[in-house]
């Protein structure tokens, strides 16, 4: 299929998000046709061979591409980032006592939806300075008998990373790691030795909202609470190979193409996760160099741990706000106004995102501020 004479504008969603083009413009010669099936992928029976094959295929491209250990199953689930915040501790927590380290908006839901659960501590928290740096792991107070500790890896609204994953051995817990990486999940790789779970939302950087996926360590199977629903029980999904219930077949259908299309992506000498994580931290780096150098703009996230994906940034005259977002959709920039409870821009910058899109930002943002300064 050939692309479309005039360019896609640049979209800044923060979810869901921009998807690569190669992957959309794939899906559409496929939608009537599952290569010679005469089904679209939306028709198939998911018990069926045509699908099997595909979600087949997507588990293994994904656990090559993010190197998942064996030891870990791969489960293709439904509810998204919200819907596991309360999953989680459902499986997890044996209804007793799980940590959790606060450092933004999703880890603030993810706290608050535990305590439906279980006893649900607060061993660290960066509130009060604004969620714009990351608590001092030194400092965390981790509980002797916590279940799992509690950790987003990357706040989509706030716009804080953890460059790197904390080693919870190190600092004196048993308790495995649970992170959300929603937001920054296949942008960079997962140290896999410091992680018992990991789960997030497809809608940011792997596909279509809908699909979820949860990566989780054979020992944590089997725990879960009574209360919680058997499509939603870890080992019965991972029992049944994510087909216990009708699972989210296009969604996964598109976020195997995904894994596809970043398996054979170069940077250099560097291919697949390693590419990307090349590209997204120079991607990053043009944009926040700019708004450092720059009086007229502002992001207040420290920079040791500012995130390669979502870059929350404010005009230092919010007055101009609306024509700053005016002429961005003018020039073809799209979805750059900040999470509501938060204010300012936002800019989310994922895999589908290219550096010619950073780039055109960036040479809007300084003509902007040229022209209103």
């Amino acid at each position: 299929m050939t692309r479309p004479t005039s360019p896609r504008p640049y979209n800044f969603s923060a979810g869901p998000a921009a998807m690569p083009d190669a992957v959309l413009e794939r899906a559409a010669s496929e939608m009537l046709d599952w290569q010679g099936s005469g089904m679209g992928v939306m028709e198939m029976s998911h018990r069926g061979k045509e699908f099997g094959a595909i979600c087949t295929q997507a588990e293994a491209d994904l656990r090559f591409l993010l190197a998942v250990p064996e030891n870990f199953h791969i489960l293709f689930m439904q509810g998204g980032g919200l819907g596991e915040n309360a999953i989680v501790p459902m499986n997890l927590s044996r209804g007793t006592r799980a940590d959790f380290i606060i450092t933004g908006s999703w880890s603030t839901k993810s706290h608050k939806e535990a305590q439906r659960y279980c006893t649900a501590n607060i061993a660290a928290t960066n509130a009060a300075d604004q969620h714009t740096r990351l608590p001092d792991p030194a400092s965390w107070r981790l509980s002797d008998d916590a279940s799992y500790v509690h950790v987003c890896s990357n706040e989509t609204i706030h716009g804080v990373e953890f460059q790197e994953l904390p080693d919870l051995a190190a600092l004196g817990s048993k308790a495995p790691l649970v992170i959300d990486f929603s937001s920054h999940v296949a942008s960079r790789p997962v140290d896999w030795n410091r992680v018992g779970l990991a789960f997030g939302g497809a809608q940011k950087n792997l596909g279509p909202a809908g699909l979820t996926i949860v990566i989780v360590r054979d020992d944590l199977l089997g725990h879960a609470l009574d209360i919680c629903p058997s499509a939603f029980n870890y080992k019965t999904v991972a029992d049944n190979g994510s087909m216990y219930n009708t699972p989210p077949t296009w969604g996964i259908y598109i976020a195997g193409l995904t894994f596809q299309w970043l398996r054979a992506q170069t940077e250099g000498e560097l291919t697949g996760m390693a590419a990307m994580e090349a590209r997204n931290i120079a991607k990053a780096r043009l944009l926040y160099d700019f708004i450092d150098a720059s009086p007229f703009y502002v992001n207040k996230v420290d920079p040791s741990c500012r995130s390669r994906m979502n870059v929350p940034f404010f005009l230092n005259d919010e007055s101009r706000n609306d024509a700053f977002l005016s002429g961005a959709r003018e020039a073809g920039l799209l979805q750059l106004k900040g999470h509501k409870s938060v204010g300012g821009m936002r800019a989310s910058i994922y895999n589908a995102m290219p550096l010619a899109g950073v780039q055109a930002l960036v040479s809007y943002m300084r003509e902007f501020e040229r022209s209103h300064a």
